[in-house]
């Protein structure tokens, strides 16, 4: 008659595999989370505390409570100017107000769209994809994305003219560039509305051959802006007869 005792020996290889194989992914995971701390620190001592922006952008939620409504979008926004403010650390730079704003609102923006994509594509099953999608409604995020776009937009604007702006970067130009902000905000509200799109915004814009042209052509307007009065006298005079 077996027993228990007769399969131990048997068992004994496979249990020490998987026990080597946990030990190695644990020791892996101390020495990367080692490695990135000695690097976070080694670039600022303000880089190295700064608390790590979080992939969960959804709290825990009860389904008919309001407790937590808004939270996931905000934690979101909350995440990007985690980021912002490390990138300022770690480069040692104060970082601008106006670009923590302008990050919160470009955040909020993207995160609002996503959720309506998701409402509008999961339909009844929202609420068991993701709990806080019951405190939403289409006609609600509708409204809230137009108030975000609007402020997005207001803030760009306010930033190109402000009196810190123009004197960080010695011009008066950058209302110029606010055309291509206004087109990539149409642009993308037009893929979200009409094309049923922005459920992965980063795909979204990584994808569409007009937003990644309009993005380019705004970068090149802010080079040409920033610093073509600085590189243009010096590169008329080395190629000039």
């Amino acid at each position: 008659m077996s027993t228990r005792t007769d399969y131990i020996p048997e068992a004994l290889p496979a249990h020490r595999a998987g026990l080597r194989a946990g030990a190695a992914a644990l020791g892996l995971g101390i020495a990367l989370v080692t490695g990135g701390l000695i690097a976070a620190f080694s670039l600022s001592l303000g880089f190295g505390w700064r608390p790590p922006p979080t992939r969960r952008s959804s709290p825990p939620t009860r389904c008919g409570s309001s407790t937590w409504s808004f939270s996931d979008v905000l934690t979101v926004a909350a995440g990007f100017v985690l980021r912002a403010v490390a990138g300022s650390e770690a480069i040692g730079v104060e970082i601008s107000g106006w670009l923590v704003i302008c990050t919160i609102l470009v955040a909020l923006f993207l995160a609002l769209g996503k959720r309506r994509h998701e409402y509008r594509t999961l339909k009844g099953d929202a609420a068991a994809h993701r709990p806080i999608l019951a405190e939403y409604g289409e006609s609600f995020l509708d409204q809230m994305v137009a108030v975000v776009t609007a402020s997005t937009v207001t803030a760009y604007a306010l930033y190109t003219m402000s009196p810190e702006t123009v004197a960080k970067f010695n011009t008066r130009l950058l209302p110029v560039t606010l055309p291509f902000v206004l087109y990539g905000v149409f642009r993308y509200l037009y893929l979200l509305y009409r094309r049923d799109m922005g459920g992965n915004p980063s795909d979204l814009l990584l994808s569409d051959r007009a937003l990644l042209v309009n993005i380019g052509l705004w970068m090149l307007a802010l080079l040409v802006i920033i610093y073509g009065p600085v590189w243009g006298p010096a590169w008329v005079a080395r190629w000039a007869p």
